[in-house]
């Protein structure tokens, strides 16, 4: 039986490179079915592949992501052709504009039922600043987006609760 804690990663801005479809939705108005159809485009951040590879070694992987139900298939492809460890993914429901924050900590709960949560790793600061006052260990991803200069992705994560 695997008793392994899980980590919890997202993906956005922590294991891909979104800044080459940004702008997509930096425009008025934005552009989301673009955005998202891109994703399968996106580099990977090296930063965000060691991190996951080294959470693998001793936990169970889950990616959790903001990303729409409806680009399942092509985010499936695009962690497993990039190296990402294995790992259950879970999507936003395709009308699920709740902020990320709220969406991702009742994920989180649901996940500790089953097993214990070791690690959440995002980008998101409200994310992160919720999950920790939750009580969960947690580890910005710094590495991606910067907030202060790229707001958009931030924006739309809590405001318009699209990633």
């Amino acid at each position: 039986m695997d008793d392994r804690p899980y980590a919890v990663l997202d993906i956005d801005a922590t294991l891909s490179d979104t800044s080459k479809r940004i702008h997509f939705i930096e425009q008025k108005p934005k552009d989301w079915d673009s955005f998202f159809e891109r994703a399968k485009d996106d580099a990977v951040l090296d930063e965000g592949l060691a991190v996951a590879t080294t959470l693998a070694a001793d936990h169970v992987i889950v990616y959790l992501t903001g990303r729409p139900e409806r680009i399942r298939r092509d985010t499936e492809k695009w962690l497993k052709d990039n190296g990402f460890p294995d790992g259950k993914v879970y999507m936003r429901g395709n009308t699920d504009r709740r902020p990320s924050m709220l969406m991702k900590l009742g994920r989180l709960k649901r996940l500790a039922e089953q097993r214990p949560v070791a690690v959440l790793v995002d980008d998101d600061v409200k994310v992160i600043a919720a999950a920790k006052k939750a009580g969960y260990t947690v580890l910005r991803a710094d590495w991606g987006l910067d907030p202060e200069s790229q707001p958009t992705l931030f924006d739309a994560q809590e405001s318009e609760g699209r990633t």
